[in-house]
């Protein structure tokens, strides 16, 4: 089985990133961290750079677990990125960051994290930053 972990650059993520690692070891299962956005002309803060993106890698890589790093930018929402990972991969458990937002906020902008909760076929953790 697999844990999948929605990773953004953020301390959400990072938070997300950490009870990943975290139940992956205890139930001794794979580790898949996923960031993923749909690309194109607009800015995507939820994508990760390249620094960032060696950062995760270089955690997990000392994590001692078996892990994978996917990053997609290929015109998908994340949302349909995650769902079509949590459909291929036998996952176990979703693991997302959650950060505060106005009710005005989640209205305008609408939340991802609301989405996956209510597209994926599997349980979802979901965590906030210290």
């Amino acid at each position: 089985m697999t844990i999948l972990v929605a990773y953004a650059p953020r301390p959400e993520g990072q938070a997300a990133l950490e009870k990943g690692m975290e139940i992956a070891r205890s139930r001794k299962e794979r580790l898949v961290v996923v960031n993923a956005g749909p690309g194109g002309s607009k800015e995507d803060v939820s994508l990760a750079e390249v620094s960032d993106v060696e950062r995760v890698q270089a955690l997990l890589a000392a994590s001692g677990l078996e892990t994978e790093f996917k990053q997609f930018v290929r015109g998908e929402s994340a949302v349909s990125e995650i769902e079509a990972l949590v459909d291929s991969l036998q996952v176990s458990l979703l693991v997302i960051g959650l950060r505060k937002r106005s009710p005005v906020g989640k209205l305008i902008m609408g939340s991802v994290a609301q989405d996956i909760l209510l597209s994926v076929s599997c349980p979802v953790l979901a965590v906030k930053a210290a």
